[in-house]
């Protein structure tokens, strides 16, 4: 199997070569990694995001891949587009094997600052998409036999993080969508579970909050004193994906490394 260049040591899971795989938010950060881990298996890997440069660099960092991953530029905030996105996948692919709801964006904000209409944007963005999406994947995944749904949700409502009340909402609210997805779609062999990252050092989250005194803090609040890697949350989700994780669903995974906070 080619591996890309930026492939970190994950396990190989046999049963994820050839599967039809959507990564939402798959051009940077923890998206990206997925989409890097999935294409190392021998997965054939779409992903959806509106961050062009990035997601075509990635396109072409991949392109060694047994399948090269396919970049679909889609607003997951516009319905419209999300359902093109699909029908064009299952034309190409055929039925989603395995969804990755990993789009979000935690921009900061203040109660005082909200208005109905920046709180719509911030459910289009942060929650909405991951049912249309599991909604649109299911179809195909109930006429092949089964599949297997990741949402990704947040450490950030569990620790009651400042400036992120409609953020924290909408991860909240995942859990809960996950539950209720796994119980309505199991019947037809779906699985679906929710992934919690911890402080996932990304290149925006360096860029725009972390100092060296946030990195103090957040290392004294967890068990493990080692930050969270985007491959340590690649990494849970290719198991989950795979047929090893095949009793698992309706279930939330931290990959926190124990964060109780500080």
């Amino acid at each position: 199997m080619n591996q890309p260049a930026t492939m970190a040591p994950y396990a190989s899971y046999r049963d994820l070569a050839g599967r039809c795989v959507v990564v939402t938010g798959g051009g940077s950060g923890i998206g990206a990694e997925i989409v890097s881990a999935f294409a190392g298996q021998g997965a054939r890997v779409y992903f959806l995001d509106i961050a062009d440069t990035e997601s075509k660099q990635l396109a072409q960092t991949l392109r060694g891949a047994d399948h090269a991953p396919v970049y679909i530029p889609c607003n997951m905030a516009d319905l419209d587009a999300v359902g093109r996105a699909f029908a064009r996948i299952e034309q190409e692919a055929g039925a989603v094997d395995i969804l990755v709801n990993n789009c979000a964006n935690d921009d900061r904000h203040t109660v005082a600052d909200v208005t109905p209409v920046y709180w719509e944007q911030r459910m289009a963005v942060n929650l909405r998409h991951q049912f249309f999406c599991a909604q649109a994947a299911a179809r195909g995944m109930r006429a092949s036999g089964g599949g297997a749904i990741l949402n990704l949700g947040s450490i950030s409502w569990h620790l009651a993080l400042p400036n992120l009340s409609l953020y924290m909402t909408a991860k909240a609210a995942i859990e809960g969508m996950t539950r209720g997805l796994a119980r309505d779609l199991g019947p037809d062999g779906i699985r679906v579970n929710c992934i919690i990252p911890g402080a996932v050092r990304t290149a925006r989250q360096i860029a725009l909050w972390h100092t060296p005194e946030e990195e103090e803090r957040i290392l004294a609040g967890q068990c493990l004193p080692q930050r969270v890697e985007v491959q340590d949350v690649a990494a849970m989700a290719l198991f989950l994906a795979s047929d090893s994780a095949a009793r698992c669903t309706g279930r939330n995974y931290f990959v926190d490394a124990g964060w109780y906070g500080a």
